[in-house]
């Protein structure tokens, strides 16, 4: 929760990453709360003073997928909006802005999509989805300490620097310190 927060704030990509792993925790404990706070979140407070703040947000999260029908599969209508947001500012960078250096990271990135969206059946995600999707598997892949290829590292590296740039611009505009219209 506080980590989340922190995350929220800092790298929007990074939050996203987060909350696909409390998704997956989540899962994997079988939504029982009980459980998750017994072995995943006690084990880790730094003060048992939080214990009450992450059961109730881990309440809420487990509630939230429940209703919107996640025990399987999907993200949480927070993680929708904030890629929603997301392909809205790529594409008004691309298009509105005619942001060049944005432009030739996508270009960067674009080759390596296709792959990526065939592998993992997101034929009809959003490029951005699609990418933080590349960015989450890369993150599985080290965690479970599997050996990521050279090719594989390009295409993770070139998808990691265009959402990087778009991350940056994406807090600049919930900040308010970017205005499409003063471009």
């Amino acid at each position: 929760m506080l980590i989340a927060k922190k995350k929220e704030r800092e790298n929007i990509a990074e939050y996203i990453l987060y909350l696909f792993q409390i998704e997956d925790v989540v899962r994997s404990f079988k939504f029982d709360l009980d459980e998750i706070m017994e072995v995943f979140v006690s084990p880790n407070l730094p003060d048992s003073s939080f214990k009450g703040q992450y059961r109730k947000w881990y309440q809420e999260i487990i509630t939230e997928m429940k209703s919107a029908h996640l025990q399987k599969k999907g993200h949480l209508d927070r993680v929708m909006e904030i890629f929603r947001e997301l392909a809205f500012l790529h594409n008004t960078l691309l298009t509105l802005e005619k942001e060049s250096k944005y432009k030739t990271l996508c270009e960067n990135a674009s080759s390596f999509i296709p792959e990526f969206r065939a592998k993992s059946g997101m034929k009809n995600n959003h490029d951005v989805e699609v990418i933080i999707h590349a960015m989450y598997m890369k993150l599985q892949l080290r965690i479970r300490g599997k050996e990521i290829t050279a090719e594989t590292e390009e295409a993770f590296d070139a998808m990691r620097i265009q959402v990087a740039f778009l991350v940056r611009e994406y807090h600049k505009m919930k900040s308010g310190d970017y205005s499409f219209i003063q471009n």
